[in-house]
């Protein structure tokens, strides 16, 4: 895609939705660490109804640790893969009082030792917490990236390092937001709402949807 097509795209996300924010809800970089381990094959929403209780008794990794592995099972127990979550977790609260003062790490080496992180996890973390313009793929993002043509790629790495070339820099702090949303909610996987969509004439999808989702 032409790189001015691609700053097209991007304006028009940003005149949509000015600041995007992450529907997770978290109060500090540890809240939003925790979360997205648990976001890992379950939706923001899932976490988002099992959090609030678990963040009023632990919202330090000192107290995750104390409250264990079966404390912590109890309050996640709706989430997906709940039982290896909590054994990863507890894990990587450990490693956070022992390594770093109980404190997130801001680099992506020392994030992705953590148990239960990955580099879609740590991206999103250096990202949404720190504002590190890094852009962090998941299937929403790979499968617009792909869709659009901004930057197609056969795997997520792939997509990933087209993006940071593609991208330019006065949107890359916020180009994972907006590309998530956008895949969320109108470009589908099974039924995008193309009608709908405010770079429908921009993007190269060659099989656009006629009319409205359903």
């Amino acid at each position: 895609m032409h790189p001015e097509k691609i700053r097209s795209i991007f304006a028009l996300l940003r005149t949509a939705n000015p600041a995007p924010r992450s529907e997770l809800v978290y109060a500090s970089p540890f809240e939003l660490l925790v979360s997205v381990v648990l976001s890992a094959q379950a939706t923001d929403k899932s976490v988002n109804l099992a959090t609030p209780g678990l963040y009023k008794v632990a919202s330090r990794p000192e107290a995750m640790i104390k409250l264990g592995r079966r404390g912590l099972e109890r309050h996640i127990k709706s989430i997906g893969l709940y039982r290896t979550k909590a054994k990863n977790l507890i894990a990587a609260c450990r490693l956070l009082v022992k390594k770093h003062g109980g404190e997130v790490p801001r680099t992506r080496e020392e994030l992705e030792r953590l148990p239960g992180v990955g580099r879609k996890t740590a991206n999103v973390i250096l990202n949404t917490a720190f504002g590190e313009p890094t852009i962090a793929v998941d299937t929403h993002i790979f499968r617009v990236a792909n869709r659009t043509g901004i930057a197609p790629g056969k795997n997520v790495l792939a997509v990933e390092t087209r993006l940071l070339k593609a991208v330019p820099d006065e949107f890359k702090p916020d180009a994972h937001h907006w590309l998530i949303l956008h895949g969320r909610y109108v470009c589908k996987a099974r039924n995008p709402d193309c009608p709908k969509c405010l770079i429908r004439d921009l993007c190269e999808f060659r099989h656009k949807t006629a009319g409205s989702s359903t």
